[in-house]
């Protein structure tokens, strides 16, 4: 998601990430970009602020996909009910906190009909609840979730995500139109130039080694 904003002219100032692994990564591939390796729960959003350099209110966007497992059809489907879904709710503390002019959650589409609707509603209660800060109310004018497949935006995979977009600044956002004017990529386009790969590092056998453990915990 930070490249596509970055793709679309906004500047990423600070990221939030508890894996190690992709802290690495993204340390790798954005070495000026301040990365806070810590669990958001564990974060208030004065912290993330004073990270990113910036104030109360000055953020553009707070962008972010908290984790989704718990609503996966490849998963149990815990929701609410797992610790990992109840981030969601994290996600909006941080946005009230922060107070930007807009955001943008991404999750699996499978959010939208868990127990028949429950989580997404609670979700968007919440987004949409009046901020009170320094004396002055403001309120984020949330657009209704759509589940938007990458394919149809020039990504070569089949990836259907529900995107929730707000703004506290009156607007009506509307959701961009599939491409249709080009052919969809395929997966040889995005990586049949690559080279072949090298034996496995150190974090991907240790990862490995969690997977069974995971499913049978998670089921995903």
């Amino acid at each position: 998601m930070d490249i596509g904003f970055e793709q679309a002219g906004f500047h990423v100032a600070v990221a939030v990430e508890i894996d190690p692994a992709c802290c690495d990564t993204l340390r790798t591939n954005k070495p000026d970009l301040p990365i806070i390796n810590q669990s958001i729960v564990e974060l208030t959003g004065q912290e993330i602020l004073d990270a990113a350099g910036l104030r109360v209110g000055e953020p553009a966007l707070v962008v972010g996909g908290p984790p989704c497992q718990s609503f996966s059809l490849a998963g149990l489907r815990m929701g609410l009910d797992d610790d990992r879904g109840k981030l969601l709710f994290e996600y909006v503390r941080i946005v009230r906190e922060t107070l930007p002019k807009a955001f943008v959650l991404e999750n699996v589409k499978g959010l939208a009909n868990w127990d028949h609707g429950r989580a997404l509603q609670l979700l968007l209660e919440e987004l949409a609840y009046p901020i009170e800060y320094n004396g002055c109310e403001y309120n984020y004018t949330v657009s209704p979730p759509r589940v938007l497949n990458a394919v149809d935006y020039g990504v070569p995979q089949n990836r259907e995500r529900l995107i929730i977009v707000g703004n506290r600044l009156g607007k009506q956002f509307l959701y961009p139109a599939p491409h249709t004017f080009e052919p969809k990529k395929t997966v040889w386009d995005a990586i049949g130039s690559l080279p072949k790969p090298e034996k496995p590092s150190a974090t991907a056998l240790r990862v490995a080694e969690t997977i069974k453990e995971r499913r049978e915990k998670h089921g995903y």
